[in-house]
């Protein structure tokens, strides 16, 4: 099981939100690539990054600072990045940059031509992001929910070619309550490609369910608050997980 550091991005510092709310954004360095560095020394094999202003404004805001990051690893470890991807331009630049995945989200659920062009121009880089409450499919930063089921529109992007999707619970993200293993289950069983769990993991009890559970499809988890808030050391969590579940190979 590979855990995932996030390193949510607004106004050019690393913060973390409670379930997508910008207003009440918690600021945890002003230094993001610093940031990036310390997760490295912990032995973070990946890192996901998200430009939250991007993601709200439907176009990069935060692209200095992702520069930075990028900059501030090198080639160590891949970094998976979205928030305002909407043009094959933008994923061009970021690839070229040096981000090995790109994550497309909003723009994959309202232009899924969009989401086939990106596959069919960059097979192996593109991950999908689908954010659901009950079952419901969410876009543009959570702010509207629509009328899809989650594991309909993963299996029609899985087909298009996308590399994994990353499944989040709106409802838990950010608030320290445990991963919903079980919605993550079902929706891996339904695909053949990896499903990255998000939102809510919070203690090293998780760490151990979704290690039961890697079989299903599961390969890692991202983490977010919980690291920057110390519920979870890290390094402890990623070792635990390697004592559970052989390491994922990230390349």
């Amino acid at each position: 099981m590979l855990l995932i550091p996030a390193i949510d991005l607004k106004d050019g510092g690393c913060v973390r939100l409670r379930q997508g709310d910008m207003a009440g954004a918690t600021v945890y360095s002003e230094r993001p690539a610093e940031m990036a560095k310390q997760w490295l020394a912990q032995g973070a094999r990946r890192l996901h990054i998200v430009d939250l202003n991007g993601a709200v404004a439907g176009r990069p805001k935060n692209e200095p600072a992702i520069k930075d990051i990028v900059k501030a690893i090198g080639d160590e470890i891949p970094i998976q990045l979205g928030g305002g991807i909407r043009d094959l331009d933008t994923i061009e630049r970021y690839l070229d940059d040096g981000v090995a995945y790109v994550i497309i989200g909003t723009a994959a659920v309202k232009t899924p031509g969009f989401l086939h062009d990106a596959c069919g121009a960059f097979p192996g880089h593109i991950i999908v992001g689908l954010d659901a409450k009950d079952g419901k499919v969410a876009v543009d930063g959570w702010s509207k929910m629509t009328g899809h089921e989650v594991g309909d529109l993963a299996k029609k992007f899985q087909d298009y070619g996308v590399e994994a999707v990353i499944y989040t619970d709106i409802g838990r993200d950010g608030m320290l309550s445990g991963i919903n293993v079980e919605a993550t289950v079902r929706l891996a069983q339904q695909l053949t490609i990896p499903v990255i769990a998000s939102g809510g993991l919070s203690t090293l009890d998780d760490v151990r369910r979704l290690c039961a559970v890697e079989s299903e499809g599961i390969p890692a988890a991202i983490t977010g608050r919980a690291i920057y808030e110390g519920s979870i050391d890290f390094r402890e969590a990623q070792t635990l997980a390697d004592s559970l579940t052989p390491p994922l190979t990230t390349t």
